[in-house]
């Protein structure tokens, strides 16, 4: 009789090696790049170029996501919502995920070197950098961290155009823009909603003046209607996209006014499930924009 202990536990093994990556965010990740790369590119369009950078982005992306994991392992575990992540519940060890971390963070920022080009693999292997070394520690030590946790967080748009282009200017700054901008209600209502598990793990992803969230809420606000009034800038004077980009906006603001009027969770998840909606919804009418506006 064979025994079917052994592939099975291989594909538990592979299913968390694969966890470990996000996926889920890579997703996103993923998105944001492809726009970058779309609305740089000149001429026919390069599907392997894009393919490349994509890959080389994903690779990067994964072992950051997996070195992150490996940082954390020991306050995960402390958190209902990551409690059961393979490493904190001992499915898979630190050590083979440090190595798993480290082999797809060099061969994205490799891949991108000789199969994009050098400024894409520097901007990647700074998100690296910043997101590990400034971003991950600062959880435990200031709210501050989600602002600087935005500027890693928004520089697939910049890999994405570098890799079409080989070079940035204004346009990718103002994609760049409403990336960073975008994330702060997305990110602060998440802080909202996992407030007393991040707070058991000893995160500061909130202010510690802000006891009943009113700050955080007003904030979501406030980031929201900048966000919007910013990706409304490169449709101005073109009737249709204007139309279009602005009730993207009033579909996101909706729900980040009614975040404000209570405590609830609901209604901060809400607000993420929005701002998922309203991102890829921004980022179609700047493609329709595109040879017109940027």
């Amino acid at each position: 009789m064979t025994d079917s202990r052994a592939p099975r536990d291989l594909n538990s093994k592979l299913r968390d090696f694969y966890a470990l990556t996000k996926p889920e965010v890579n997703l996103l990740i993923l998105m944001t790049t492809s726009a970058g790369y779309y609305l740089a590119s000149t001429g026919p369009f390069r599907f392997f170029g894009l393919a490349n950078t994509l890959l080389g982005t994903l690779l990067v992306a994964s072992g950051t996501a997996t070195l992150n994991q490996w940082m954390e392992r020991r306050w995960d575990a402390q958190m209902r919502r990551t409690a059961n992540r393979p490493l904190p519940s001992g499915r898979l060890s630190a050590q083979h995920a440090f190595w798993f971390g480290v082999l797809l963070s060099v061969s994205g920022v490799l891949y991108l070197t000789f199969a994009v080009n050098k400024l894409s693999a520097i901007l990647a292997a700074s998100t690296l950098l910043s997101y590990l070394l400034v971003y991950t520690p600062l959880k435990r030590k200031s709210a501050l961290c989600t602002l600087l946790g935005a500027f890693p967080g928004a520089m697939p748009t910049l890999i994405g155009w570098a890799g079409a282009s080989g070079s940035l200017d204004m346009r990718a700054g103002l994609l760049f823009s409403v990336l960073f901008l975008w994330q702060f209600p997305h990110f602060l209502a998440i802080a909202l909603m996992y407030r007393e598990d991040y707070a058991r793990a000893g995160y500061l992803m909130l202010p510690r003046f802000d006891v009943d969230g009113r700050f955080t809420r007003a904030e979501i606000l406030v980031l929201s209607a900048v966000c919007i009034a910013v990706t409304m800038l490169p449709v101005i004077g073109h009737a249709v996209l204007m139309v279009a980009m602005a009730a993207s906006g009033a579909f996101f603001l909706y729900y980040a006014v009614k975040v404000t009027n209570t405590s609830s969770t609901v209604a901060a998840s809400r607000v993420v499930h929005a701002s998922v909606i309203y991102l890829p919804l921004v980022l179609v009418i700047l493609g329709i924009s595109k040879g017109r506006i940027l």
